[in-house]
């Protein structure tokens, strides 16, 4: 709380999103570092706005605060706060000038409410070539894969789990282009070289062992094809390993490098993605991992 308030004034609601705590709590925590001289508050309208000010606190607070801040840095979790904190901040109303003036900051809900949420990365999919077979490995019921089949020659999705296998052909029953596969990640139900992308979306963190379905998936791609992964950024929620199974607390960049390094594979993206707001859960990324060069030209 006290690093967010030193970058920015914000409210109560605003420090509660950012940091994926409930307002009450806020409130509370606010009412005591107030009391304790360490952050200051004032009115704007119906809102009450707190900011830390190192230089307006006491020396010896200001003193430890420094020392607590310094060792706070390397956590997973300020990283996750620093992109929410940045959407919060994105979310504020500019000052009204003309139509896009005045609705400014309410114009996301305003273009939500007109047309829905998912246009956006939908059109997208358009920039995909039209020629390519995409797998979409762990398909779960087969979101992803409905998402890209409209835009491209053909989908495989592949899951181990019958209970997904089912869900997966019930929602893609309609698409004619796709194909369901049961098989497991490590030793894949596909010829080498049959896709041009596989799509590894919130599975990798299940995999004890990641690296396996990295080098499974570098199998079935063509010589020029990517792999692309969307996960957690590392976390320190450790609970999620024993309410969700969760086998890895998230991936950091340089994670993601070794495993892409293990599985003769290379790095050639890790970009966290913009959190929502109201996400409850930490932080996602992608990444795109290509075959290497070497490798490439061998092939």
């Amino acid at each position: 709380m006290l690093r967010l308030l030193e970058r920015a004034e914000l409210a109560v609601g605003e420090l509660a999103s950012a940091l994926q705590l409930p307002q009450s709590t806020m409130s509370r925590h606010l009412k005591a570092l107030h009391e304790a001289g360490l952050v200051s508050k004032r009115a704007e309208g119906t809102a009450t706005l707190y900011r830390l000010t190192r230089d307006a606190i006491a020396p010896e607070a200001r003193s430890a605060w420094d020392l607590l801040r310094a060792t706070i840095v390397e956590e997973p979790v300020v990283a996750d706060d620093d992109r929410r904190m940045a959407e919060v901040l994105a979310a504020r109303n500019p000052d009204p000038k003309g139509f896009f003036g005045r609705v400014g900051g309410e114009w996301s809900g305003l273009r939500l409410g007109l047309f829905g949420e998912r246009f956006g990365s939908e059109a997208l999919l358009a920039l995909l070539p039209s020629e390519w077979t995409v797998a979409d490995l762990g398909c779960g019921t087969g979101e992803i894969a409905a998402d890209v089949a409209p835009y491209v020659r053909k989908v495989v999705a592949i899951d181990r789990e019958p209970a997904m296998i089912d869900a997966a052909r019930r929602r893609l029953q309609d698409f004619a282009n796709v194909e369901v596969r049961r098989g497991a990640l490590e030793d894949l139900p596909a010829e080498a070289g049959e896709f041009d992308a596989c799509v590894i979306s919130l599975v990798l963190h299940h995999i004890r062992t990641p690296a396996k379905v990295l080098a499974a998936a570098r199998r079935v791609l063509d010589k020029s094809g990517v792999v692309i992964v969307i996960d957690m950024v590392a976390h320190d929620r450790a609970d999620y390993r024993t309410t969700m199974g969760h086998e890895h607390l998230g991936f950091s960049r340089q994670a993601m490098a070794a495993l892409a390094e293990e599985s003769k594979l290379s790095l050639a993206l890790y970009r966290p993605l913009r959190p929502a707001i109201d996400a409850k859960g930490p932080g996602l990324f992608v990444a795109r991992l290509v075959r290497s060069s070497v490798d490439a030209m061998r092939s």
